[in-house]
Protein backbone atom coordinates (compact mmCIF):
# COMPACT_ATOMS: atom_id res chain seq x y z
CA UNK A 1 0.00 0.00 0.00
CA UNK A 2 1.43 3.26 -0.92
CA UNK A 3 0.24 6.75 0.51
CA UNK A 4 0.03 9.17 -1.91
CA UNK A 5 -0.10 12.86 -1.78
CA UNK A 6 -3.36 14.31 -4.55
CA UNK A 7 -3.06 17.89 -5.01
CA UNK A 8 -6.35 19.29 -6.67
CA UNK A 9 -8.10 16.87 -4.29
CA UNK A 10 -11.35 18.61 -4.19
CA UNK A 11 -11.43 19.41 -8.23
CA UNK A 12 -12.13 17.28 -11.06
CA UNK A 13 -9.14 15.00 -11.69
CA UNK A 14 -7.30 14.89 -8.21
CA UNK A 15 -10.96 14.17 -7.11
CA UNK A 16 -11.37 11.09 -9.44
CA UNK A 17 -7.36 10.05 -8.64
CA UNK A 18 -8.48 9.59 -4.64
CA UNK A 19 -11.04 8.23 -5.28
CA UNK A 20 -9.33 5.53 -7.68
CA UNK A 21 -6.63 5.25 -5.21
CA UNK A 22 -8.74 4.61 -2.41
CA UNK A 23 -10.22 1.70 -4.06
CA UNK A 24 -7.39 0.07 -5.09
CA UNK A 25 -6.58 -0.15 -1.26
CA UNK A 26 -3.94 3.03 -1.15
CA UNK A 27 -3.99 5.63 1.48
CA UNK A 28 -4.88 8.89 0.13
CA UNK A 29 -3.68 12.71 1.29
CA UNK A 30 -5.43 14.76 0.43
CA UNK A 31 -4.23 18.01 -0.41
CA UNK A 32 -6.79 21.35 -0.40
CA UNK A 33 -6.76 24.95 0.52
CA UNK A 34 -10.04 24.45 2.09
CA UNK A 35 -9.91 21.45 3.96
CA UNK A 36 -13.60 22.09 5.42
CA UNK A 37 -15.28 22.28 1.40
CA UNK A 38 -17.72 19.77 1.19
CA UNK A 39 -15.73 17.71 -1.54
CA UNK A 40 -12.94 17.23 1.03
CA UNK A 41 -15.38 16.40 3.77
CA UNK A 42 -17.04 13.47 0.83
CA UNK A 43 -13.44 12.18 0.41
CA UNK A 44 -12.29 11.79 4.41
CA UNK A 45 -15.79 10.00 4.58
CA UNK A 46 -14.67 7.51 2.23
CA UNK A 47 -11.50 7.37 4.04
CA UNK A 48 -8.73 9.79 2.48
CA UNK A 49 -6.50 11.37 5.30
CA UNK A 50 -7.39 15.79 4.52
CA UNK A 51 -4.54 17.75 4.64
CA UNK A 52 -3.82 21.51 3.89
CA UNK A 53 -1.71 22.80 1.17
CA UNK A 54 -0.87 26.06 -0.51
CA UNK A 55 1.21 25.96 -3.75
CA UNK A 56 1.82 29.88 -2.65
CA UNK A 57 3.04 28.24 1.09
CA UNK A 58 5.97 26.35 0.25
CA UNK A 59 6.05 25.47 3.66
CA UNK A 60 2.60 24.15 3.77
CA UNK A 61 3.96 21.63 0.75
CA UNK A 62 6.76 20.15 2.55
CA UNK A 63 4.40 19.90 5.77
CA UNK A 64 1.86 17.91 3.67
CA UNK A 65 4.53 15.67 1.44
CA UNK A 66 6.55 14.56 4.35
CA UNK A 67 6.19 10.91 4.71
CA UNK A 68 4.10 10.26 1.84
CA UNK A 69 5.61 8.22 -0.95
CA UNK A 70 4.27 9.18 -3.77
CA UNK A 71 1.96 12.48 -5.50
CA UNK A 72 0.01 13.43 -8.11
CA UNK A 73 0.38 16.97 -9.16
CA UNK A 74 -2.27 19.12 -11.10
CA UNK A 75 -1.77 22.79 -12.09
CA UNK A 76 -4.65 24.97 -13.57
CA UNK A 77 -3.62 28.87 -15.06
CA UNK A 78 -7.86 29.22 -14.59
CA UNK A 79 -8.00 31.89 -11.72
CA UNK A 80 -5.03 33.37 -12.35
CA UNK A 81 -2.56 33.10 -15.15
CA UNK A 82 0.20 30.94 -17.02
CA UNK A 83 3.04 32.64 -15.13
CA UNK A 84 1.36 32.11 -11.68
CA UNK A 85 0.65 28.14 -12.76
CA UNK A 86 3.88 27.37 -13.44
CA UNK A 87 5.83 28.95 -10.44
CA UNK A 88 3.18 27.31 -8.70
CA UNK A 89 4.47 23.85 -10.58
CA UNK A 90 7.93 24.45 -9.80
CA UNK A 91 7.17 25.03 -6.16
CA UNK A 92 5.35 22.16 -6.01
CA UNK A 93 8.29 19.84 -8.22
CA UNK A 94 10.79 21.12 -5.71
CA UNK A 95 8.60 20.61 -2.33
CA UNK A 96 8.84 16.56 -3.98
CA UNK A 97 12.58 16.51 -4.56
CA UNK A 98 12.98 17.95 -0.92
CA UNK A 99 10.47 15.10 0.16
CA UNK A 100 12.39 12.45 -2.04
CA UNK A 101 9.62 11.19 -3.23
CA UNK A 102 9.38 7.74 -5.22
CA UNK A 103 7.31 8.94 -8.02
CA UNK A 104 5.33 12.05 -9.03
CA UNK A 105 2.51 11.74 -11.45
CA UNK A 106 1.68 15.33 -13.27
CA UNK A 107 -1.31 14.91 -15.21
CA UNK A 108 -0.79 17.74 -18.06
CA UNK A 109 -2.47 18.09 -21.67
CA UNK A 110 -2.39 15.76 -24.48
CA UNK A 111 -0.32 17.61 -27.30
CA UNK A 112 0.93 19.94 -24.59
CA UNK A 113 4.48 18.95 -26.01
CA UNK A 114 4.03 19.77 -29.92
CA UNK A 115 4.30 23.71 -29.21
CA UNK A 116 0.57 24.15 -29.68
CA UNK A 117 0.69 27.56 -29.07
CA UNK A 118 -2.29 27.58 -26.51
CA UNK A 119 -1.06 29.11 -23.59
CA UNK A 120 -2.62 26.78 -21.17
CA UNK A 121 -0.89 24.18 -23.10
CA UNK A 122 2.48 25.64 -23.26
CA UNK A 123 2.25 26.66 -19.69
CA UNK A 124 2.15 23.02 -18.44
CA UNK A 125 4.47 21.90 -20.97
CA UNK A 126 6.92 23.82 -18.97
CA UNK A 127 5.91 22.41 -15.57
CA UNK A 128 6.74 19.06 -17.49
CA UNK A 129 10.60 19.71 -18.39
CA UNK A 130 10.93 21.37 -14.85
CA UNK A 131 9.66 17.96 -13.45
CA UNK A 132 11.89 15.68 -15.87
CA UNK A 133 15.00 18.31 -14.71
CA UNK A 134 14.91 17.65 -11.32
CA UNK A 135 15.66 14.49 -10.54
CA UNK A 136 12.29 12.92 -8.98
CA UNK A 137 11.18 9.95 -10.69
CA UNK A 138 8.41 11.26 -12.96
CA UNK A 139 5.87 10.19 -15.02
CA UNK A 140 3.35 12.26 -16.98
CA UNK A 141 -0.31 11.82 -18.12
CA UNK A 142 -1.60 14.39 -20.82
CA UNK A 143 -5.59 14.27 -21.12
CA UNK A 144 -7.35 15.20 -23.89
CA UNK A 145 -10.68 16.99 -23.90
CA UNK A 146 -12.30 16.85 -20.82
CA UNK A 147 -16.17 15.33 -21.29
CA UNK A 148 -16.98 16.80 -17.79
CA UNK A 149 -16.81 20.11 -19.75
CA UNK A 150 -20.32 19.21 -21.43
CA UNK A 151 -22.09 19.05 -17.71
CA UNK A 152 -20.98 22.36 -16.29
CA UNK A 153 -20.75 26.05 -17.68
CA UNK A 154 -21.76 27.48 -20.88
CA UNK A 155 -22.45 24.03 -22.35
CA UNK A 156 -25.15 23.18 -20.26
CA UNK A 157 -26.90 26.86 -21.31
CA UNK A 158 -26.70 25.43 -24.40
CA UNK A 159 -28.04 22.33 -23.75
CA UNK A 160 -31.27 23.62 -22.25
CA UNK A 161 -31.70 25.65 -24.83
CA UNK A 162 -31.72 22.13 -27.27
CA UNK A 163 -28.06 23.59 -29.34
CA UNK A 164 -24.48 21.82 -28.43
CA UNK A 165 -22.67 25.48 -29.02
CA UNK A 166 -19.07 24.06 -29.87
CA UNK A 167 -16.25 25.96 -31.67
CA UNK A 168 -15.53 23.75 -33.86
CA UNK A 169 -16.72 22.57 -37.04
CA UNK A 170 -19.31 19.18 -37.06
CA UNK A 171 -17.27 16.76 -38.90
CA UNK A 172 -14.17 17.50 -37.22
CA UNK A 173 -12.82 14.67 -35.01
CA UNK A 174 -11.18 15.51 -31.12
CA UNK A 175 -10.19 13.03 -28.47
CA UNK A 176 -12.53 12.80 -25.33
CA UNK A 177 -11.97 11.74 -21.70
CA UNK A 178 -13.78 11.80 -18.40
CA UNK A 179 -12.21 12.56 -15.18
CA UNK A 180 -13.17 9.34 -13.86
CA UNK A 181 -10.65 7.24 -16.28
CA UNK A 182 -8.11 10.43 -15.75
CA UNK A 183 -7.98 8.66 -12.41
CA UNK A 184 -8.11 5.17 -13.06
CA UNK A 185 -4.75 5.62 -15.54
CA UNK A 186 -3.15 7.55 -12.66
CA UNK A 187 -3.77 5.09 -10.19
CA UNK A 188 -3.17 2.47 -12.36
CA UNK A 189 0.97 4.54 -13.04
CA UNK A 190 1.29 4.79 -9.40
CA UNK A 191 0.50 0.92 -9.14
CA UNK A 192 2.78 -0.45 -11.89
CA UNK A 193 5.68 2.05 -11.33
CA UNK A 194 8.19 0.50 -12.73
CA UNK A 195 6.44 0.52 -15.82
CA UNK A 196 5.55 4.14 -16.16
CA UNK A 197 8.52 5.94 -14.81
CA UNK A 198 10.13 8.36 -17.09
CA UNK A 199 7.20 8.17 -19.28
CA UNK A 200 4.77 10.58 -21.16
CA UNK A 201 1.52 9.54 -22.31
CA UNK A 202 -1.54 10.90 -24.18
CA UNK A 203 -4.32 9.46 -22.74
CA UNK A 204 -8.08 9.67 -24.17
CA UNK A 205 -11.05 7.73 -24.03
CA UNK A 206 -13.30 8.43 -27.03
CA UNK A 207 -12.52 10.08 -30.44
CA UNK A 208 -16.26 12.10 -31.37
CA UNK A 209 -17.03 14.83 -34.17
CA UNK A 210 -18.96 17.36 -32.45
CA UNK A 211 -22.52 16.40 -34.54
CA UNK A 212 -21.84 12.78 -33.02
CA UNK A 213 -21.58 14.69 -29.75
CA UNK A 214 -24.93 15.93 -30.13
CA UNK A 215 -26.82 12.74 -31.03
CA UNK A 216 -25.18 11.21 -27.78
CA UNK A 217 -26.79 14.32 -25.87
CA UNK A 218 -29.82 13.97 -28.00
CA UNK A 219 -29.62 10.22 -26.69
CA UNK A 220 -29.04 10.60 -23.14
CA UNK A 221 -30.97 13.65 -22.63
CA UNK A 222 -34.09 13.03 -23.89
CA UNK A 223 -34.87 15.69 -26.18
CA UNK A 224 -33.56 17.34 -29.40
CA UNK A 225 -29.66 18.83 -29.36
CA UNK A 226 -28.25 20.04 -32.17
CA UNK A 227 -24.95 21.62 -32.84
CA UNK A 228 -24.25 24.96 -33.45
CA UNK A 229 -21.03 26.35 -34.92
CA UNK A 230 -19.50 28.75 -32.44
CA UNK A 231 -17.59 31.64 -34.07
CA UNK A 232 -13.98 31.89 -32.57
CA UNK A 233 -14.59 35.51 -32.51
CA UNK A 234 -16.96 34.90 -29.88
CA UNK A 235 -14.85 32.71 -27.94
CA UNK A 236 -12.00 34.88 -28.13
CA UNK A 237 -14.17 37.76 -26.64
CA UNK A 238 -14.12 35.48 -23.80
CA UNK A 239 -10.79 33.82 -23.59
CA UNK A 240 -8.01 33.97 -25.69
CA UNK A 241 -6.30 30.84 -24.46
CA UNK A 242 -9.99 28.80 -25.46
CA UNK A 243 -9.72 30.49 -28.37
CA UNK A 244 -6.29 29.32 -29.15
CA UNK A 245 -7.35 26.05 -27.91
CA UNK A 246 -10.63 25.14 -30.28
CA UNK A 247 -8.22 26.28 -33.26
CA UNK A 248 -5.93 24.04 -32.36
CA UNK A 249 -8.73 21.17 -31.71
CA UNK A 250 -9.67 22.35 -35.39
CA UNK A 251 -6.42 22.51 -37.15
CA UNK A 252 -4.33 20.43 -37.11
CA UNK A 253 -6.53 18.68 -34.23
CA UNK A 254 -6.21 17.01 -30.86
CA UNK A 255 -5.93 12.89 -32.00
CA UNK A 256 -5.02 10.21 -29.47
CA UNK A 257 -4.60 6.67 -29.86
CA UNK A 258 -7.91 5.67 -28.20
CA UNK A 259 -8.34 1.79 -29.20
CA UNK A 260 -4.92 1.52 -28.49
CA UNK A 261 -4.99 2.38 -24.97
CA UNK A 262 -8.35 0.45 -24.33
CA UNK A 263 -6.18 -2.81 -25.77
CA UNK A 264 -3.11 -1.77 -23.57
CA UNK A 265 -5.16 -0.62 -20.61
CA UNK A 266 -8.50 -2.47 -20.03
CA UNK A 267 -8.46 -1.86 -16.50
CA UNK A 268 -8.92 1.41 -16.80
CA UNK A 269 -12.54 0.92 -17.86
CA UNK A 270 -12.64 3.34 -20.69
CA UNK A 271 -15.46 5.60 -20.97
CA UNK A 272 -17.25 6.06 -24.16
CA UNK A 273 -18.78 9.24 -24.74
CA UNK A 274 -22.10 8.00 -25.03
CA UNK A 275 -21.04 5.89 -21.92
CA UNK A 276 -20.47 8.65 -20.33
CA UNK A 277 -23.27 11.13 -21.28
CA UNK A 278 -25.84 8.08 -20.04
CA UNK A 279 -24.16 8.40 -16.58
CA UNK A 280 -25.40 11.97 -15.87
CA UNK A 281 -28.19 13.04 -14.08
CA UNK A 282 -29.33 15.43 -16.84
CA UNK A 283 -32.76 16.57 -15.22
CA UNK A 284 -30.98 17.56 -12.36
CA UNK A 285 -28.05 19.21 -14.47
CA UNK A 286 -30.62 21.22 -16.56
CA UNK A 287 -32.47 22.75 -13.99
CA UNK A 288 -29.41 23.51 -11.77
CA UNK A 289 -27.67 27.19 -11.39
CA UNK A 290 -25.15 27.33 -13.73
CA UNK A 291 -21.27 26.31 -13.11
CA UNK A 292 -18.13 26.85 -14.13
CA UNK A 293 -16.18 24.86 -17.02
CA UNK A 294 -13.03 22.70 -16.49
CA UNK A 295 -10.51 22.90 -19.00
CA UNK A 296 -8.55 20.54 -20.94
Amino acid sequence: MLTVAVTGATGAQGGATARALLAAGHHVRALTRNPDAPAARALHALGAEIRHADFDDRASLDAALTGADALFAVTTPFGTDADTEVRQGRALVDAATAARLAHVVLTSAAHADRGTGVPHYDSKHRIERYLCASGVPWTVIAPAAFMDNYAGGWTLSGLREGVFGWPMPADRPFALIPSADIGAFAALTFSRREEFLGRRIDIASDTRTPEQIAAALTTATGRPVAHHEVALDIVRTRSTDLAAMFAYFTTPGLDVDAPALRRAYPEVGWHTFADWAAGRDWPALLHAPRTEEAHT
